[in-house]
């Protein structure tokens, strides 16, 4: 592992992600401001929290746990977008390029654990 979380390219690109969430949820109606727009948030940011608090746990069992909280949370983001899209919520472009992040954080996440699972199965010396 690099010296810092902050190295991880998922985390970096789940960060890119919570940006675009705050962004695209920025244009919402002020009716949502508790709903939707709150909701968003709170999942985008548990993406990167998550990867943040795996990585400084003292077990790869526990890493994989976080990074399993972070791809929930991705996946909440993901479905939520449905839900902006469906109501008409924030411009076309925006849920498409935030669509477009989720996913991609999603994939880094699989690769992740897989990774960190395969690394478990190595006999320690």
């Amino acid at each position: 592992m690099g010296q810092s979380f902050k190295d991880l390219a998922v985390w970096q690109r789940s960060m890119e992600l919570t940006a675009a969430v705050y962004k695209l949820t920025s244009a919402f109606p002020a009716s949502e401001r508790f709903g939707l727009t709150n909701q968003l948030r709170r999942a985008s940011v548990s993406v990167p929290s998550n990867i943040a608090e795996g990585y400084g746990r003292s077990s790869r069992g526990e890493y994989l746990q976080f990074l399993g909280n972070a791809r929930g949370s991705n996946s909440e983001v993901e479905t939520q977008i449905e839900i902006a899209k469906m109501l008409g919520f924030g411009s076309i472009q925006l849920l498409q390029s935030t669509e477009r992040l989720c996913s991609e954080v999603g994939r880094m996440l699989g690769a992740v654990m897989k990774s960190v699972r395969s690394k478990s199965l190595v006999p320690c010396s």
